[in-house]
């Protein structure tokens, strides 16, 4: 039998750090990844043969849980007539047009392959269509890794605190490719002014833990953007059809001109897609002066697998999802209560968040100071012994997704209860 620990050495190998997404090496948390055999509904097998309750679920992309049958059919169907043509299919169309039935005020999209893609082509689209070039981002709000955006980026990136001056995340980001971006503190309303472009923000910050929008933030976002002219752009790669049929945007009540979208829409399969109203696109290639192209944009595979899945996510199937993450948010926030281990739960509709501390935070800064405690790593392996896999970075949030079941949150919570008692020992 393989084991994950030979995995990882002949990964190290062949591949930088042995894996091909930075926060899968455990950096974060420490020891060797477990390396996945197969997956089904609410488990991951690893290649040694344990199963796991699965709380990543690829990080949102699979919210009717792993190889759902509709969606292994669709794919299966669609492979048999080819992967991929370099040419446009009906499944585009289909897509395109169930997006766009979900939001109003979304006319027309452009399908990528990418979340990073899509936030890449969206700022580039937003500053064609406006003449400007400053772009506004939040501290703690990941908007993929594209240069521009990668400042104070949150998730698998994030080290400390924000300050004045923006510096980008990553060697090999120039200070110029970042010369136009503003870095401002989530939940505070900025003052704008007539040289910016796009104010990009996730309604509902998901990668610096679970971080929801304050009272007004995102009222107030919209009403600073009309007053000088800028575009508002929502990163719903996470929330997006998630949160409900039409995403944050749906469930905050205020509407964006630029939408980006990803993991949902592609039912595990690499897509993402930016969109807006038909005048701001029509600025987009062909029929506009804004460059984007990609072969594999529109892949006839993940749009088949992304149609399913939003049509399965009807009114029951997220109040589904709003009752399990119900479920575990309260069984969690027990499990901690009964050790005496300082720790809050935050939930979101079918979000659950996870911060060591007695306040749950309102920005980068406060998730920052929950994650320097250190109790994450030891909290993700004790729940990883019990069957339990987390994502291994303090900086994600879960996923329940629809096939989890009542068994699945009763393991998770015992498991909880078993490794708070352990922290709150000194273990």
């Amino acid at each position: 039998m393989t084991t994950n620990a030979e995995l990882f050495e002949r990964g190290l190998r062949v591949i930088p750090g042995g894996v091909n997404s930075p926060v899968r090496a455990f950096r974060s948390v420490g020891g060797t990844p477990y390396f996945v055999a197969r997956a089904e509904g609410a488990h991951v097998w690893d290649v040694e043969g344990r199963r796991l309750v699965d709380l990543v679920q690829s990080y949102g992309a699979s919210i009717l849980g792993h190889a759902d049958p509709r969606v292994v059919a669709a794919v299966r169907d669609a492979a048999g007539r080819g992967s991929t043509y370099g040419a446009p299919t009906e499944g585009e169309v289909l897509l395109a047009e169930a997006l766009t039935g979900r939001y109003p005020g979304l006319e027309q999209v452009r399908l990528v392959s990418s979340g990073t893609e899509a936030a890449m082509s969206a700022l580039r689209l937003a500053r064609g269509v406006t003449g400007r070039a400053t772009a506004v981002k939040f501290a703690g709000n990941y908007h993929g890794h594209s240069d521009a955006l990668l400042a104070a980026a949150g998730s698998g990136v994030a080290e400390g605190v924000i300050g004045t001056e923006v510096v980008p995340d990553s060697a090999g980001v120039t200070a110029g490719a970042v010369a136009d971006t503003v870095v401002l503190p989530y939940n505070v309303v900025p003052t704008l002014d007539d040289s910016v472009a796009v104010v990009c923000v996730e309604p509902v910050a998901a990668n610096m833990g679970l971080v929801p929008p304050e009272p007004g933030f995102l009222e107030g976002l919209r009403a600073e953007c009309d007053r000088v002219g800028a575009l508002l752009l929502f990163d719903e790669v996470i929330t997006g059809c998630r949160l409900a049929a039409g995403g944050a945007t749906e469930r905050f009540g205020v509407r964006p001109d630029v939408w980006c979208f990803g993991k949902v829409i592609g039912g595990g399969l690499p897509v993402g897609a930016f969109g807006a109203s038909a005048e701001v696109m029509a600025e987009l290639a062909p029929t506009g002066p804004v460059y984007q192209a990609g072969t594999l944009s529109g892949n006839p595979l993940a749009t088949a697998a992304g149609l399913t899945v939003l049509r399965a996510l009807d009114a029951a199937a997220y109040e589904q999802l709003e009752t399990t993450a119900t479920a575990l948010a309260t069984g969690l926030r027990l499990a901690f209560d009964a050790a005496g281990v300082e720790a809050v739960v935050p939930r979101c509709g079918p979000l659950v968040g996870l911060f060591f501390g007695t306040a749950s935070p309102v920005d980068f800064d406060g998730a920052v100071r929950s994650v320097a405690a250190g109790r994450y790593p030891a909290f993700f392996h004790g729940m990883l012994e019990r069957g339990v896999a987390l994502a291994p970075g303090p900086y994600e949030v879960m996923f329940p997704s629809l096939a989890h079941t009542d068994a699945d949150l009763e393991l998770v919570v015992g498991a909880a209860h078993e490794v708070a008692a352990v922290l709150a020992a000194g273990g």
